[in-house]
Order: C-alpha cells, then sequence, then structure tokens
C-alpha cells in the first residue's frame, strides 16, 4: 500500500491544498457579493458588457456566481474525498497531481474574480 513517508507527504499536500482552496473560495465570494450590490441586475448581462455579443443569455446572478459555487463545489469534494483521492492516481509524483489541481483551481478564482471586477466595471 502506502509507506509512512508517502502518507506523510499527501496529508501535507492535501492540507495545504485545501486550506489555499477554501482561501480562495472565500475570496472569490466576498468579490463576488460585493460586486453583486453595484452591478445592473439584469435578465441578460452580456449585451451590457460587449454591446456585439449576440450569444446565450447569461443573468447577473449566473454571471456572478457560477464560478465561486464551483470553487465551493470543489473544496468540498476535495474536504470530504480525502481518502478517495489518496488512493486515485493519476500520474505518478503527487506534486504533479496537486500542481494540475492547483492550476486548475486558479484559473477558476480568476475567473470569479474577473467576473467580479467586469461588473463593477459596468456600475462605475
Amino acid at each position: 500500500m502506502y509507506s509512512k513517508v508517502e502518507a506523510d507527504q499527501f496529508s501535507r499536500l492535501h492540507n495545504l491544498f485545501t486550506f489555499h482552496l477554501g482561501v480562495a473560495n472565500v475570496l472569490a465570494w466576498l468579490v463576488s457579493i460585493y460586486a453583486a450590490f453595484y452591478a445592473p441586475w439584469v435578465r441578460n448581462i452580456r449585451p451590457l458588457i460587449d454591446p456585439s455579443y449576440a450569444g446565450q443569455v447569461e443573468s447577473t446572478w449566473s454571471f456572478l456566481f457560477v464560478f465561486p459555487t464551483v470553487l465551493t463545489v470543489s473544496w468540498l469534494m476535495a474536504l470530504s474525498g480525502r481518502e478517495i483521492f489518496r488512493h486515485l492516481r493519476m500520474v505518478k509524483n503527487e506534486k504533479i497531481e496537486f500542481g494540475i489541481a492547483a492550476a486548475l483551481a486558479f484559473a477558476v478564482f480568476y475567473l470569479a474574480i474577473d467576473r467580479a471586477v467586469t461588473a463593477l466595471f459596468l456600475a462605475a
């Protein structure tokens, strides 16, 4: 199975990852909630951002809160699925796995903040 050193390394990396994912989650929610107070609440916010956009309708609620919700779900999955993740291996090196997960989480965090800032610029 796993040696004590491998188990300790996984625990250390998992704790570090879930802590930082939790911090990113809180920050994304705070910025999105702050933007929600100032953003125009409309059924379709996309034409306000880009008047030439003729794509899918997206309300202010979904524009601001989809990515923080994705972060929350991923954080809860990381917290509750610790033992599953310990036994599930995609790559041989755990540091690479956690690096890929951190890069994806950062991308979702960046998109959440970017959307909130875009909504704040609409209000200005």
